[in-house]
């Protein structure tokens, strides 16, 4: 995967696949640390400690339609070759974590890519399920939940075209001026 939004999708389908009810997406940004984390969290069903330990070896994956599962071993590939690392922490009926970390100014860290069109997408697509998502870049964050967009819709429906435009737009917007206003110029 070239880009961390596509990986972040990814963790998000396997959470969804897990029964989750509830996905937290936290993405914060450190210069001072130089430091960029993404951390997926679901209240799913998560895993005992032989699938877990199995998770991050691409010739392991519990579906049925496949025999590999390429999505946490490139994550943590990824993380490795921009200075970072991934971690999962799981137990069964506990749900899930994974956390992955980059070097913010590593030359090989991947785009972050179309947050927005990811992001929105999984509100979207997924309106039963509660998606938070918070972005933070040193002092200053932003977020949205499935359930304040729910609120300020009233009765409307959450998976409309309409909605889909605006969510992509906003959530695009609110997590740009954040990286802007840190760095002066956009870096995704």
């Amino acid at each position: 995967m070239k880009e961390l939004a596509l990986h972040i999708l990814d963790i998000a389908q396997n959470s969804i696949r897990a029964g989750a009810g509830e996905i937290r997406i936290t993405i914060s940004e450190s210069s001072a640390d130089d430091l960029l984390t993404i951390v997926i969290s679901d209240n799913g069903k998560g895993m005992d400690k032989e699938t877990l330990q199995k998770a991050a070896d691409p010739f392991f994956t519990s579906r049925k339609t496949r025999r590999v599962g390429l999505g946490l071993p490139l994550l943590s590939m990824n993380a490795a070759l921009s200075g970072g690392e991934m971690k999962i922490t799981s137990s069964p009926e506990a749900g899930t974590e994974v956390t992955a970390s980059f070097r913010l100014s590593h030359i090989d860290r991947p785009p972050m890519g179309d947050l927005g069109g990811t992001v929105s997408f999984l509100i979207t697509a997924n309106p039963s399920i509660n998606i938070a998502y918070m972005y933070s870049a040193d002092s200053q964050s932003w977020g949205v939940t499935t359930q304040e967009i729910r609120e300020a819709l009233g009765a409307s429906s959450i998976t409309g075209l309409k909605v889909v435009k605006y969510l992509r737009e906003m959530i695009s917007e609110n997590t740009n001026e954040l990286t802007n206003t840190k760095s002066g110029h956009d870096k995704y």
